[in-house]
């Protein structure tokens, strides 16, 4: 009898597994911190809204012939005076903090220390920013109404354009003073998330 041939029987291929999936490599970005953004950002206001309101204050001056030519500028009143350079001075701190704040945006680990820093500076720029702006409000005030009592004349209906850059030079550092308050309020907010629990 002849044999029949042996069926050969191709080789069974083993399942070739499917390369697993690489976990993604691990981000090297850190997560934005939205504190420290708004921070920048508040200060940056507030060194904006101070360099509007001195420059809007320097450059009031009027001069109106009465009898003979009188100007009206900044220089004739101390409060004002006071107020430029308070305004000023807050102007070129909120610059200063502003690079602090970029700097800890960048490395945030000296982040506490330059925070605690940063309300005792903010803190007492409130208190030259407002003070200055009470004192030019009332004189602003005085030129717009005058005085009866004492009897002290309205100088705003003579010197109009001097009067509308006072007030708008006022409006802007209240603006300011608000923005120094969230700062405060900012900074003290990010310190307490700061503190261990």
């Amino acid at each position: 009898m002849a044999s029949e041939p042996e069926k050969v029987v191709p080789p069974v291929e083993a399942p070739v597994a499917e390369p697993e999936k690489a976990a993604p490599p691990p981000s090297t970005t850190r997560p934005t911190d939205y504190f420290a953004v708004a921070d920048v950002v508040l200060r940056l206001l507030v060194f904006a809204s101070a360099l509007v309101s001195v420059v809007v204050m320097s450059t009031s001056k009027e001069t109106e012939m009465l009898p003979y030519p009188r100007p009206a500028k900044f220089t004739q009143s101390p409060a004002l005076i006071y107020f430029v350079a308070a305004l000023s001075v807050a102007g070129f701190f909120s610059l200063i903090t502003t690079l602090g704040s970029l700097y800890s945006l960048i490395k945030p680990g000296c982040c506490a220390k330059i925070i605690s820093h940063f309300i005792v500076i903010d803190v007492l720029l409130l208190g030259i920013v407002a003070s200055a702006t009470g004192a030019a409000g009332s004189v602003t005030y005085i030129g717009l109404k005058g005085n009866t009592y004492v009897g002290w004349e309205k100088i705003c209906t003579l010197y109009g354009k001097f009067c509308r850059y006072l007030g708008a030079s006022i409006g802007v550092s209240l603006f300011a003073s608000v923005m120094l308050v969230l700062l405060v309020l900012l900074s003290v907010y990010s310190l307490s998330k700061k503190i261990p629990k």
